[in-house]
């Protein structure tokens, strides 16, 4: 079952998977208990917006990509909508399908449009070279470090935080500008290869996982690590013996895992404190 590993692609494709993985999962868990699901989706498609500009004036495509993102988490993290029969999430997913028109408008500009589309959506896990993953892995681990560091901090403040309450506040708090810039400068070393549709299945799918079966917040953070890793694993392995495109079959394992947490979550309840 492992001998797949053995193959260089395949093993930096789990490499640079797990190392994205793992931080996007526990992001997702505040992301989730925020109610900004939508904040990845758009956090994700203005950096691919940021691709497509850069492709299309031929320079910049790793400052470029990254300006635009976290323009868009600074932007993000400053919404605050006072009509209470408006949510943050329109809004958001407003921005999110505008940057997703004109990311196709300019991508079908480039000589491969149709198939550079597909790649915006779910990446080419399989082409991470070890410059890449080293690259991902100190930002990923310095990212890391600022949340392992300023955990009760951000943890302190996603609680705080409702969509059925005026927290304009702590929404311009500097924690809150730090929590976007950290999820943003995640998103842009990671979208490019895992694709804006995987990206978002790392935040969403391990979280919501662990938020059914567990009850505390430690024990949710650590099976959607689990989760994360464990989807990245059979994905990769269903990938390879049956021909799938990586990132695809990635999405589908965690989907699986998901709705076998669905079928615990409703018949057992809560499986962990």
């Amino acid at each position: 079952m492992f001998e797949l590993f053995q193959l260089d692609f395949m093993l930096q494709a789990l490499v640079f998977a797990l190392i994205t993985g793992v931080l996007l999962s526990y992001l997702g868990v505040h992301v989730v208990n925020r109610g900004i699901v939508f904040v990845d989706l758009a956090l994700g498609q203005i950096s691919m917006l940021g691709v497509a500009v850069a492709t299309l004036i031929g320079f910049g495509l790793t400052i470029v990509p990254l300006i635009f993102t976290l323009l868009g988490a600074i932007l993000l993290s400053l919404i605050n909508v006072r009509d209470k029969r408006l949510k943050r999430e329109a809004i958001i997913g407003i921005i999110y399908a505008v940057a997703s028109a004109f990311t196709v408008l300019l991508i079908s500009k480039t000589p491969h449009g149709d198939s550079d589309i597909q790649e915006v959506l779910f990446g080419n896990i399989l082409t991470a070279s070890v410059a890449q993953i080293k690259l991902t892995g100190i930002i990923f681990g310095v990212l890391m470090v600022i949340h392992v560091v300023f955990y009760k901090r951000f943890l302190a403040l996603t609680f705080s935080l409702s969509e059925d309450d005026d927290h304009g506040s702590a929404r311009l708090s500097i924690w809150n500008f730090l929590f976007f810039i950290t999820i943003g400068l995640a998103i842009v070393f990671s979208v490019k290869l895992n694709g804006v549709i995987l990206v978002f299945s790392y935040l969403i799918i391990p979280s919501v996982c662990g938020i059914m079966l567990a009850k505390k917040t430690k024990s949710v953070v650590v099976i959607s690590i689990l989760i994360s890793i464990l989807g990245s694993f059979l994905g990769l392995y269903f990938s390879f013996h049956f021909d799938f495109p990586a990132g695809s079959s990635i999405v589908a394992s965690l989907g699986a895992i998901f709705a076998l947490s669905s079928i615990l979550s409703i018949t057992k309840g809560k499986l962990i404190n």
